[in-house]
């Protein structure tokens, strides 16, 4: 096995473990009686509702899910619309998954599947905040750098559905919430903007990460955050009848690769799950840390997190293939040393890649194709770079999101 069919075995390992189909079943209680209806937002939702219903049956609810990631359901209806920006797909099913909950009483119950890609399907402006204006917000947040904990803030205040108003929506009714998780630390409250989960956060807090990260936002935008909002507080009676469960979670997919690793006979070095920060900048510290790693023996670097791009440039690109062009850049073809790293949802950014590989030939490959990888760097054209090399991992739709997958192999 090479070394590049090595760590895409790994990654394909670590997606496999967080399949909802494989992983979903252990978590689901027994169907109550009564009526039961499913909603979910996520890029892993379509997955995890046709996982719901090879256990319970055909099922009455409603799910949104990314372009692309649709799967068959036998009553659950899936609905398709845009990420990272929202589009009005996610905002007419988001109505209409609202209204769907307001009916519900006392003796009925809600299981609610979440995973990442929430934030932007679930989608339902505070008054005064248009479609399109809130479609700037996410735009601004995303190219600002600024982590996904404090982009979630911002919106669960500019929202009607995050922040625990979607189980809000749903009280008095019993409410399951079973999550993936994609965020550091896996925080429930930052899953899909926690949208069955309470939050104590202020609009006073949203408008000091936008002052922080210098995200400039509509006026619109502004106005609402200076007035309070409807975001549930931990302790509000609304939420005393939902429970909030994460059954999937980047530690297990790191884990498993970990055990694949070492029956082939490398030592694994797990750098953590939660790792955030500038994508170039991780990436000159991980190149540090794997020139030091060498040994006699293989020796394999593992992490995930969600790492974070600056916008500098226009060129296409996404945290991954940024991650592995600086990582290459700051190796310079140091011998023995391979690396992986790509969003076990198969999407990059805003593109249709997962990530990208590097090698000790990769400034060789490039400098043979034509293309300069620091003028990629420095306009974000990473994806472009790994595109003209042959080096881009494209998986299509996982099905999953667990985050950012991270592994450095460093050879004797």
């Amino acid at each position: 096995m090479t070394p590049q069919s090595l760590l895409r075995a790994l990654f394909d390992k670590a997606v496999e473990v967080a399949d909802p189909m494989r992983s979903l079943a252990a978590h689901l209680p027994p169907k109550p009686a009564g009526r039961v209806v499913v909603v979910g937002a996520g890029k892993a939702s379509a997955r995890m509702a046709e996982a719901v219903e090879a256990v319970w049956g055909p099922c009455e609810g409603l799910v949104i899910t990314r372009y692309g990631y649709g799967r068959p359901c036998q009553g659950i209806k899936i609905v398709q619309a845009a990420h990272p920006v929202p589009d009005a797909a996610g905002a007419a099913a988001t109505a209409e998954m609202l209204a769907l909950l307001g009916g519900l009483g006392e003796g009925d119950f809600v299981l609610a599947l979440i995973s990442g890609g929430a934030s932007a399907l679930l989608v339902a402006p505070v008054d005064g905040v248009s479609l399109a204006e809130k479609q700037a917000v996410n735009s601004a947040l995303l190219a600002c750098g600024a982590p996904i904990a404090q982009m979630n803030t911002v919106r669960k205040h500019l929202s009607r559905v995050k922040g625990g108003q979607l189980a809000a929506a749903a009280y008095p009714a019993r409410v399951l919430a079973l999550m993936i998780s994609d965020v550091p630390g896996d925080d429930m409250a930052f899953i899909g903007s926690g949208p069955t989960v309470g939050d104590a956060s202020t609009p006073a807090d949203a408008l000091a990460i936008l002052e922080l990260w210098g995200a400039k936002v509509p006026a619109s935008a502004m106005a609402a955050l200076a007035k309070p909002t409807g975001v549930i507080a931990p302790h509000d009676k609304r939420l005393s009848h939902t429970m909030n469960r994460i059954y999937a979670a980047p530690a297990q997919s790191l884990a498993a690769a970990e055990a694949m690793a070492k029956a082939q006979g490398l030592r694994v070095v797990m750098l953590g799950d939660a790792l955030e920060g500038e994508a170039r900048e991780v990436a000159a510290q991980m190149a540090q840390t794997a020139l030091q790693a060498r040994s006699t023996t293989p020796v394999l670097l593992l992490s995930g997190g969600e790492l974070t791009v600056t916008k500098r440039g226009d060129g296409i690109g996404g945290p991954n293939a940024e991650f592995c062009l600086a990582l290459a850049l700051a190796l310079n073809g140091a011998a023995g040393i391979h690396a992986i790293a790509c969003d076990t949802d198969g999407v990059d950014g805003a593109a249709e890649v997962a990530g990208a590989v590097i090698g000790p030939d990769t400034l060789a490959k490039a400098q043979a194709a034509g293309v300069n990888p620091a003028l990629a760097l420095s306009c974000n054209d990473a994806h472009s770079f790994f595109a003209a090399i042959g080096d881009q991992v494209v998986t299509g739709p996982t099905l999953t999101n667990v985050n950012d997958f991270r592994a450095i192999l460093v050879l004797p």
